[in-house]
């Protein structure tokens, strides 16, 4: 079963900053997290309810628990810490996997 790691990203004060530190230098050190399957991230388009206010949320996307925790202890994942678009007061970051109804398995 899949397992993932998500960043949920609050709105930054400059938005602009954001996008350009996130596509140049953050997206390019997580690509290369080993074990990692899948890298997707969103654009957060509309908020109902809830505070903060969220700009963007990331799902990296690992094969196994074991895939996650080698990755979350390698060096590149390290630096992809170091890098954190807004620091890490600005990120809420969790781990999952599918639950319930509806979740599917692709293995």
């Amino acid at each position: 079963m899949t397992v993932s790691w998500f960043a949920l990203y609050q709105v930054p004060e400059d938005p602009s900053a954001f996008e350009q530190q996130y596509a140049a230098v953050h997206a390019g050190l997580v690509e290369d997290t080993p074990g990692l399957v899948e890298n997707r991230v969103h654009s957060v388009t509309r908020q109902v309810v809830g505070k903060p206010a969220w700009h963007l949320l990331a799902e990296f996307v690992f094969d196994s628990q074991e895939s996650l925790d080698a990755a979350v202890a390698s060096p590149r994942w390290a630096s992809a810490w170091d890098d954190l678009p807004g620091g890490a007061d600005s990120v809420t970051l969790f781990a999952a996997q599918p639950h319930g109804a509806g979740a599917t398995d692709p293995s």
